[in-house]
């Protein structure tokens, strides 16, 4: 299978000259993914040998004269340009955009290049490592035998991932490529087989495209000491056993009469939706018919209502004319009679004023009568303080004889008065008439006594 055959993605680091650095990185190494490179150091030791010789020539030109000292010196110059060119060419070092270079002195690093062209003058200056930086390095890894959650092995689980190398040399120097290999599959399978567990057999092909964040997450918590970040993963295909892939295809064959039945329900229904709604257009065409006839029932009927209670309210009025027409008539009515009745009370108020006055005219002349008629009293004095025998003879002939006057005056009034009711001037005349009376009577009393 397509799966089988692809395997495992290898990791590993090769020794390579400064020339097959870029090609080893971009392309690998026999399908293997190729993230550092140790690379060959091109310095030799040409340029002493050169040196040597420069130094011999000039030597010997010191030594000798003429044309060979001539021949010499220039030998020499030569010599020693060409070893100065030869070191400067085995000192220099082009870093490949997109890697960095470890630099080491005496075996310990010391720091990293950068992309681009370096000097290292130093023959105990070197790079020990070039390494891949910035490119998202792929990496597959296809599990085999992975345990569902009912002990059912599936047959495959493929898993891929992108992983790039953040700090060289915690890298390098931590675990390096070929144990990253063994380090990254161990860590991988292991996570895919936890995830395995997690699902049901006939819910694996789930797995296909799903949510793997938290593998990414627990593969960089496990990978971030050796200087590496996971920035992407997936599961592409996941392969069921055999016996689960009869299953699955009989599963798939049900499904798709599933979805013929499915279509050809969907159809019915949509023919059974199609004749509802005529037959609701048709009823609501009827219904808009119908509505029509009993608005325009409604219509007459208003009119009717609205005839009748026009007629009602002409008899109405006509009724409440009438009404008002004989409330106005009693009203008149009643208002005449209480203007007579008025005049009435006021003419008989003015009548008891004029009895009134004449009565209190009466009462004076009464008064006036009385009081000429009234007795006067005789006062007989006696000599030496006494009341002597003749003064009370004297009274006791004349008194009655002045009651009786009084008394006959005040009848003769009474009678004269008795056919206008009673006074209270003839009440005043019998007062006066008894307390005249009374005193006569007390005087003959006292003159009694004192004879």
């Amino acid at each position: 299978m397509a799966t089988q055959q692809r395997g495992f993605s290898k990791i590993t680091d090769v020794v390579a000259t400064w020339s097959n650095i870029r090609q080893l990185i971009r392309g690998g190494d026999e399908g293997k993914l190729v993230p550092v490179v140790i690379p060959k150091d091109n310095r030799g030791i040409g340029w002493l040998v050169l040196l040597f010789a420069a130094l011999y020539l000039a030597g010997t030109g010191a030594f000798s004269g003429g044309l060979v000292a001539t021949v010499t010196w220039v030998g020499a110059a030569l010599a020693l340009v060409l070893s100065v060119l030869s070191l400067w060419r085995g000192s220099i070092v082009e870093i490949e955009q997109g890697t960095t270079g470890i630099r080491s002195r005496y075996g310990a690093f010391t720091d990293t290049l950068s992309p681009g062209r370096h000097y290292l003058w130093w023959p105990w200056d070197k790079v020990e490592f070039v390494v891949d930086t910035t490119t998202e390095i792929p990496y597959n890894a296809p599990v085999v035998a992975c345990p569902t959650a009912e002990d059912v092995p599936l047959k495959a689980i493929e898993f891929f991932l992108k992983f790039r190398i953040d700090n060289p040399i915690d890298f390098v120097r931590t675990i390096g490529a070929g144990n990253f290999d063994a380090v990254l599959s161990s860590a991988v399978q292991d996570a895919i087989r936890q995830r395995a567990r997690q699902v049901r057999t006939e819910q694996a092909y789930d797995l296909r495209g799903s949510d793997v964040e938290d593998m990414q997450a627990t593969l960089n918590r496990q990978l971030s000491k050796y200087g590496v970040q996971i920035l992407g993963a997936n599961i592409p295909d996941v392969q069921l056993p055999d016996q689960y892939q009869q299953h699955l295809s009989t599963r798939e064959r049900v499904a798709k009469e599933l979805g013929a039945y499915e279509r050809e329900w969907e159809l019915t229904r949509k023919q059974r939706i199609d004749n509802l709604s005529m037959e609701i257009e048709r009823a609501k065409k009827t219904r808009d018919a119908k509505l029509v006839e009993v608005n325009a029932a409604r219509n007459q009927a208003r009119q009717d209502v609205a005839r009748r209670l026009e007629e009602q309210e002409t008899e109405a009025q006509r009724a409440r004319g009438e009404i008002e027409a004989r409330g106005r008539a009693r009203l008149t009515e009643a208002q005449n009679e209480a203007k007579s009745r008025q005049r009435l009370g006021q003419a008989y108020r003015d009548n008891r004023a004029v009895l009134h006055y004449e009565l209190a005219r009466r009462r004076l002349e009464v008064g006036e009568k009385l009081a000429e008629h009234a007795p006067r009293p005789v006062v007989v004095r006696g000599g030496g303080g006494e009341q002597s025998a003749l003064s009370t003879l004297l009274l006791s002939h004349f008194l009655p004889k002045m009651s009786s006057q009084a008394f006959s005056t005040g009848n003769a009034t009474t009678r004269s008065e008795q056919g206008q009711g009673e006074d209270p001037v003839n009440e005043t005349a019998q007062a006066l008439g008894q307390a005249g009376g009374e005193f006569a009577q007390s005087l003959l009393g006292n003159g009694n006594t004192s004879h």
